[in-house]
Parts: C-alpha cells; structure tokens; sequence
C-alpha cells in the first residue's frame, strides 16, 4: 500500500512526524496526537459555554458532541423542519439515521443550532470527553463554583440550583472515579423545573465566572440571532416532552441516562443506564487521542458504512423512480413545446437566418450552458460589438436588442477566478467548488462515501437545479487539504482530491445513482 492510497482511505493523519501515522495504523482511520492529557484551563475553555446549562441538557451536547457530522446534518433538518415539535418531532426523527443524542437535541434547536455554527468546538469538546470524561466533569464544576461565588449561580423560575459537600468519608471507591487534584469539594447540580420543558441559559462566558484566569484559553460567546446578549438570560422555553432522558452521575463523574425518558423517546427498551460510544454514528471524523482511536477507531470506520448502506440504497431507488417520471413529464412538456414552435414560422425563420449568418452566441437553439456562452462575450468583445444582420435580426425579433450587453457581466466571477493566478485556475479546472453549506438548501442525505463523508442532494441559493456533492464544513473536518476559502469568505471543496466527481442531480440520476465509494 503507498503513502498516498494509505492517506486516502484513512482520511488524514494529524500527527506532526509521519513515521507514527505508519505505527499505528492498525488501531484507527486517523493517528491519534493527544498523548498529554488537556489542562484544566483547555478543558475550562471548552465547557465554558455550556457549564451553566441543565444537567440532563448538558449531558446531551457531551454525547451529541462526539458525532459532529450527524450534529451538521440534524442541524439543517432542524432549520428546514421549525414547526415540527411534540408527537410529530418524536415520529420524524425516529426516521433519521442519528444516534440517539442527536436526534434528542432537535427538540432544543438553539443548542444544535450552536454546535453546527461552532463545529470545530463541537468536534474539540467530544474529543475531549472521549479521552477525559471524568476531567470534563471536574472543569464543569469548578466553574459552577465560581459563577456561584460571581452571584450568577442562582435558582429562578427556570431552573432549581443545588450545592452538596462531598461526603465526609467520600463515596466507595468502587463506585466513585478517581479524583484529581482539580476535582471540585462541593457538587452543583442544576435541574429545569419541569422536565418536559427547557429554557436554555444564555450567558457571556468571559463575564458570568468572574474574571476569566486563562487569557490564552479564552471561551467563545455565543447568543441566538434576534437576542440580545448579557451577563445572563433565559431564552424562549421550549417543549421537550422525553426527548431530554440525559443525567449525569457527578460523584462516579459520568454520564448516564434516564432509561424510561430514553425508552420512551426512542421507542426501544433498554435497561443499562450507562451510555456508551457508539462509533457507528462517528462517520469519517478521525479520533484524536491514541487510547480513544484504538478503542474505537477502524471498528467504527467499518460499522459506518455497514449504518448508512441500506438507507444509501433505498434512497436511491426512491430517488431513480422520481427521475423516471420527471422524464416522463418533461417529455410530454417537450412535445407540446416543440408542436407550438412548428407553428411559429417568425423564429423558424429566425433561427434559419442566424445560422446563415453564423450567430451562434444569440442563444436560439443553443443546448450548450449559458456560463460558457457567456464568457465567450466577455473573452471576445469584437466579436459582439458589430453584429452581423443576422443576429440583429434575431435580437429585434426577441425585443433584446439593448439586454445583450448587461449579460456580459455574468461571467465576470469567471475571470475573477482566473485572475488568482495559473495555480488557482488549475485548481478550479480540476474540481474546486463553492461548496460551503451556507450557499445552499434542500439539502438530501443520499448516503455515505467510503471514507464516512455524507454525499448529499442540494440546490445552491437562488438558483433551481440540484446537484450533487459534499458539503466543505465536513469535509474540512475529515480532509483540511481538499477545502480552500475563496476571496468572498466561502469554502471550496478541491473535488478530485476526494476522488469524487461533481454533477448535476439529473446526471447522477443518468449515471446510475451510485454514492460513490472513493
């Protein structure tokens, strides 16, 4: 196996010498790099924005936290289902392919919400509790404590807020985690008064725990579009029904779940009330610590593609079927179109005298792409700026003599692409796209490629014909080198690095609908 195939098919190593990506290929799809275990100011950074959330809600971001791509995908089925909640919600999801604490968190689609816009956190903090667990915990505390001792800690109409000292003589030591010297005296818990309905903390983490102690670990800040942020707030209550069946057990530091709320959400019957990992839902996102990478890693790379090969292959079946009878329909469309136009005998003649006079850019009966059409104008005015009388004659019998011109400027990021240099037009020929998810919607899960990457039918905002592709926020998470940002702030996705070719949806149809395995 060379350097290069070994890379493709285990998506990216992330350590710094390459001789250890080769030692420890057997125990995942990725080189673990965290041999050092995070400081408490790294994991205080990571839990900030959501240690002062209610416990069960906290122990659901923990475990959503570690399925980052279903976390991107559960997102945008949020964003393109708001109206859907209660029994509905509960019935639409149970059709999704997500872990369970996914699926959990679009009841609270502020929360999902934040994860997706700060992915590369989400992903960081699932590393984290992975390989520390015990240690993420302790951090959580530690700062209930201290917005406890800020006066920013306190039991509201929201939430009730309780402080326990540590048993005198400590909890057995078979039942209790070891303790580090950072492992807080007092536990907070934090609790929603009613449990079916939650109100999610908004606060500014900088301010709401004192003076921050960590200056080069600073937390981010994150509020709702339309709320005005503040020291601390409440949004919107939102009814959660079972959805939130989380706990956390804060003297044997884990996380473990109300097995009624759980069975009744899920609709399954489970009895161990102890969460596990399920590297199934993990996808192609490599595990970044060497213990996690080989108690998961190639078994979960594996269990992946097994998940999503039935859901990929019955999509696309559904999927054939609705092609084969848009088929039909545009065909009968083209029928009637084409019966009308034998009758026209105006643009017949039309179209006769523009190819006599070789005026292929007037567009009449062009089955070529606009785009390119269009760039040949720009490419060569003079050839526009004298039109023969033929393609006068066909402007004046469309009434757009004048609306030519203006057209010549849609091309123009054409050029803009081209003006990167030869390196960046070479790039752009050989697959780069803009495939940054927020230019895009109606988004379709269409199944998996080999290496765990969602491969997806979209439409790209403001336009009507769907393609279909990967989206970069993933990608760049899995494969960095394949995901460039363009001068406009967007991501691009280097398609032939992925192995993966980019087309219309119609052509992928045509193709034989295959998710492709790269």
């Amino acid at each position: 196996m060379t350097k290069r195939s070994w890379l493709s098919d285990n998506v990216r190593c992330y350590c710094a010498a390459t001789f250890l990506c080769f030692a420890v290929m057997k125990i995942g799809p990725a080189c673990a790099q965290n041999e050092i275990p995070r400081t408490a100011a790294q994991l205080e950074q990571l839990v900030a924005p959501i240690a002062l959330y209610p416990d069960a809600l906290l122990s659901q971001v923990l475990m959503a936290s570690t399925y980052p791509l279903e976390v991107v995908a559960a997102a945008r089925w949020a964003q393109a289902n708001p109206g859907v909640t209660g029994k509905a919600l509960e019935d639409a999801v149970q059709r999704q392919s997500w872990d369970p604490s996914v699926k959990a968190l679009t009841a609270v689609p502020q929360t999902l919400q934040m994860m997706n816009d700060k992915l590369d956190w989400t992903r960081d903090l699932g590393d984290a509790f992975l390989a520390q667990q015990a240690d993420v915990l302790d951090a959580v505390q530690r700062l209930r404590q201290r917005a406890d001792n800020a006066g920013n800690l306190k039991t509201t109409e929201q939430q009730r807020v309780a402080k326990t000292a540590a048993p005198a003589g400590g909890a057995s030591p078979a039942e209790t985690a070891p303790q580090s010297s950072d492992a807080p005296v007092n536990v907070y818990t934090i609790e929603s008064v009613n449990p079916d309905e939650y109100y999610v903390p908004i606060y500014d983490p900088g301010v709401v725990y004192g003076a921050w102690p960590y200056p080069a670990y600073a937390p981010f800040y994150w509020y709702p579009p339309g709320l005005v942020g503040g020291v601390f707030a409440f949004a919107t209550g939102v009814a959660v029904g079972a959805a939130i069946w989380g706990g956390i057990d804060w003297w044997r530091r884990r996380v473990d779940i109300n097995v009624n709320r759980y069975n009744s959400f899920n609709r399954t019957n489970v009895v161990n009330r102890h969460w596990t990992h399920n590297p199934a839902h993990r996808g192609a996102v490599p595990y970044r610590d060497r213990n996690v990478a080989q108690q998961f890693g190639r078994p979960g790379q594996a269990a992946a593609r097994e998940t999503y090969r039935g859901t990929a292959n019955a999509g696309r079946q559904e999927l054939a079927r609705q092609s084969a009878r848009n088929r039909g329909q545009n065909g009968a469309a083209a029928k009637v179109g084409a019966a009308a136009t034998a009758g026209t005998a105006g643009v017949a003649a039309s179209k006769a005298a523009a190819k006599r006079a070789g005026a292929s850019n007037a567009g009449v009966g062009q089955s070529r792409p606009t785009h390119r059409v269009e760039h040949r104008q720009v490419a060569k005015p003079r050839q526009t700026a004298r039109p023969s009388a033929g393609n006068r004659h066909v402007a004046q019998h469309r009434g757009a003599t004048r609306q030519q011109a203006p057209r010549r400027h849609v091309s123009a990021p054409i050029h803009r692409h081209s003006s990167r240099g030869a390196g960046a037009a070479r790039a752009m020929a050989r697959g780069g796209r803009r495939s940054d998810i927020r230019l895009k919607h109606d988004i379709t899960l269409l199944g998996r490629l080999g290496n765990g990457l969602g491969f997806y039918r979209f439409v790209y905002n403001g336009e009507e014909k769907p393609y279909v592709g990967v989206m970069a926020q993933e990608v760049r998470m899995v494969m960095p080198e394949a995901v460039v940002r363009g001068r406009d702030g967007y991501l691009r996705v280097l398609y032939h690095k992925l192995g993966v070719r980019f087309q219309t949806y119609e052509q992928w149809i045509s193709s034989g609908a295959r998710v492709p395995l790269n």
